[in-house]
């Protein structure tokens, strides 16, 4: 309010905000960014469009699970049921044989399987032969490239009932011996293969984290008396630690995917019991039995509960001081 010379009373413009200067500041930024690095966001394009169009407009599909779904009539057109799904989906005794069944397999992997690589990049990092250490990455991460059809077809051939390992057993007295059709070691097997199948993939990104790490501080270790292990105590695994967690933050997010290929294929040979995980029931009882609702139910418990395992072994990570996702 100001007073001019005739006895007026002018009324002034309230100067702006401070957050809404702060807000055309950001603005600004951003244009001046985007004009500068306008090639790079073109680059970003294909994939932004791959995963909106393959990963989040299918999402719009969970409706599925509160319909009553028929593909002749499309999701529009078919009838609402509500949490109906949901209540036969907790009442069905197959689905919590194939929870229990994931929850196993899961919690054996990252016992076992998620050390592996770690285990194998150390040792490699141990050798002295730069020569020596490519060629025996390059032959342990080879495997991660057959596909399972192939790789099931040689574990048959060599532990099934007619392989090498049944005829030592008959050799030895012990008759009728097939590994892979075995339900008690059923899970166990399943591990072994998951190891033997991506130890050497996993093994190039520790190893590329153990690669970073400054040898300055090696030789200040070395030059106070550390040993090989426990420069690898003090100096490596610490060296590691953020991919080690970001890692494990990601594969706690996947717990309840356990190789959906690897346990369809195996379980003709073993039975139902030990291999039906949450996927192939999903597949049985939807794709090949038609049962679309409960089937959609039952993938929508597991995305959420998989979700809310990200984010809280993401903020476990972050109070333990190893970083995460995000």
């Amino acid at each position: 309010m100001t007073t001019t010379g005739t006895g007026r009373t002018t009324q002034q413009p309230a100067p702006p905000s401070r957050p809404s200067i702060a807000s055309a500041g950001r603005t600004r930024r951003l244009r001046t960014t985007f004009r500068r690095e306008w090639s790079m966001y073109l680059f970003i394009l294909p994939g932004l469009l791959f995963f909106l169009v393959f990963a989040y407009v299918p999402l719009l599909g969970n409706v599925v699970a509160f319909k009553d779904y028929s593909p002749f009539r499309g999701i529009v057109e078919s009838p609402w049921l509500g949490v109906e799904n949901f209540t036969r989906m907790l009442a069905d005794p197959e689905l919590l044989g194939a929870i229990t069944n994931t929850i196993q397999i899961a919690l054996l992997q990252i016992i076992f399987a998620f050390p592996a690589p770690i285990a194998l990049a150390l040792l490699l990092n141990s050798l002295l032969s730069d020569r020596v250490k490519r060629v025996v990455q390059s032959i342990v991460y080879l495997p991660h490239f057959i596909s399972w059809v192939i790789v099931i077809s040689i574990w048959q051939q060599i532990l099934g009932g007619a392989g090498p390992v049944a005829h030592l057993f008959a050799e030895l007295g012990v008759g009728g011996v097939n590994i892979m059709a075995n339900p008690d070691t059923f899970k166990i097997l399943v591990t072994s293969q998951v190891i033997w199948k991506d130890m050497g993939w996993g093994t190039i990104i520790f190893f590329a984290a153990i690669s970073a790490i400054p040898q300055e501080l090696y030789e200040a270790a070395a030059v106070d008396g550390a040993g090989a292990g426990r420069r690898i105590w003090h100096v490596t695994l610490p060296g590691i630690v953020p991919v080690t967690s970001l890692l494990l933050v990601l594969t706690v997010g996947n717990v309840l995917t356990v190789g959906f290929e690897q346990l369809l294929l195996q379980q003709p040979i073993v039975g139902a019991d030990a291999a039906q995980v949450i996927d192939t029931f999903v597949y049985f009882r939807g794709i090949a039995g038609g049962d679309w609702g409960l089937s959609a139910a039952a993938g929508l418990v597991k995305g959420v509960i998989g979700t809310m395992l990200v984010l809280l072994a993401n903020r476990v990570a972050k109070r333990l001081g190893t970083g995460g996702i995000f």
